[in-house]
């Protein structure tokens, strides 16, 4: 899966479960600022894009995580 697929498949998560405003999700989006998810919506939002991945996600993985585009980078060499 390519980012920008990988980014779509995301956007969705965030749009349809989180109910998340379309116009607010981009690349540079804060999560927690912008989006306003918490550590526990956080881990909902991965537990939600697991089934696309292809490898185990390490928990560590996610401690830089800041913006959408650090979880597709992060998320994207888990699919192949």
């Amino acid at each position: 899966m390519t980012k920008d697929e990988l980014y779509s498949k995301l956007k969705e998560i965030l749009i349809n479960d989180f109910d998340i405003d379309e116009d607010l999700i981009k690349p540079e989006a804060l999560i927690q600022e912008d989006l306003e998810l918490d550590s526990i919506d956080s881990v909902d939002m991965i537990v939600k894009v697991k089934p696309l991945l292809n490898n185990k996600i390490e928990p560590d993985a996610f401690k830089s995580v800041k913006t959408v585009q650090d979880v597709v980078d992060i998320l994207e060499p888990l699919t192949k």
